[in-house]
């Protein structure tokens, strides 16, 4: 184990005794030891003609001992150079014995009834420590204990296991958010701009054919979302009201990223996803995907080039008043691929 007077020793090594080279005459530099304590006072400077009692009235301060149960050393690394027993010298100064920079004065404490025996100032295992009983602790109100049965009431399944893991999940998607990162599978933008869970219900639907043969099951999930839809032939597309209130030249703003830009189109783009209506955007930087032209090569608006132009779901397109950003302004966008956005 390496203690005080090893690292004092490789710090002094180290230095070459420099530490000492811009200290005044008159100033003497001690460690200040004591018998009951392990802390030990570094390098606290004195004049030199600060008296023993002086000295005494310091160490009292710092250690808690009084003048008169002092029985001081000086002391250079282990060896004893002086010793002063309680109520003597207590008119000389440091100055008279010959004392140099870095040596310690070790104070022995002879008070029987000292507060420090025993490690009292220093053990906190010896400070009693508050405790409460099962009973007392069920009864508080406000405590984790009582937040998880309030959890457990309005679900059954709760368990710190699964929020923790949920409110994991959570922050990675707002970090991916950020970052204009695709958001996870179970997460979306809700009307505010927040990022939020998506509750996934499964339904079960039984078909039969009635004549004696085998019947089959097919489980369906169904993803709750704000965004409207119609079913044609099992093929779900965006419905003409999720860009209700969307029209060309109208200013915007689109997630993720709060990129800023112009409404250019508005309409069906059957060969995008699942088809259905989607909302054209010339960005005012470089910051999408396209310059209008959709992936079979059918163009539906004109960009100012490559990377100016978007196709973006109704659901994350907010119109309003967003002016084009000073060039200044911080740059708040990502060109990260999102699954809403072609």
């Amino acid at each position: 184990m390496i203690n005080q007077e090893d690292i004092q020793a490789l710090k002094n090594y180290i230095t070459s005794g420099s530490d000492y080279r811009d200290v005044h005459d008159d100033t003497l530099i001690l460690d200040l030891t004591h018998s009951n304590l392990k802390q030990r006072h570094i390098e606290i400077r004195f004049d030199k003609h600060t008296t023993i009692s002086s000295l005494r009235d310091k160490i009292y301060q710092k250690t808690g001992t009084w003048p008169q149960f002092q029985h001081l050393q000086f002391k250079s690394g282990q060896d004893v150079l002086w010793e002063i027993p309680p109520d003597r010298d207590s008119e000389r100064m440091l100055g008279y014995y010959s004392l140099y920079h870095g040596m310690s004065c070790h104070c022995i404490d002879l008070d029987p009834h000292s507060g420090s025996k025993g490690g009292q100032y220093e053990d906190t295992s010896l400070v009693q420590k508050y405790q409460i009983s099962e009973e007392d602790y069920n009864k508080k109100k406000g405590t984790l204990r009582d937040w998880a049965r309030q959890q457990k009431a309005k679900d059954h399944n709760f368990s710190f296991a699964k929020h923790a893991k949920e409110h994991r999940e959570l922050m990675d998607a707002k970090r991916q958010a950020k970052l204009g990162l695709d958001l996870p599978a179970g997460f979306e933008f809700d009307s505010n701009g927040e990022v939020v869970r998506v509750e996934i219900e499964h339904e079960e639907a039984g078909h039969g054919t009635g004549t004696g043969h085998a019947s089959t099951t097919t489980t369906t999930t169904t993803t709750t979302t704000t965004t409207t839809t119609v079913n044609n032939n099992d093929t779900e597309y965006e419905d003409e009201a999720t860009v209700s209130g969307i029209t060309v030249g109208m200013r915007c703003q689109v997630r993720p990223g709060d990129r800023r830009g112009t409404v250019a189109f508005v309409g069906m783009v059957p060969e995008l996803g699942n088809g259905g209506y989607w909302v054209g955007i010339v960005f005012d930087e470089p910051v999408g995907k396209t310059d209008g032209t959709s992936k079979s090569g059918k163009k539906y608006f004109d960009t100012p080039g490559l990377g100016y132009g978007g196709f973006v779901l109704g659901k994350n397109v907010e119109v309003g008043d967003f002016p084009v950003r000073d060039i200044m302004d911080e740059l708040e966008t990502d060109n990260e691929d999102d699954e809403d956005e072609l």
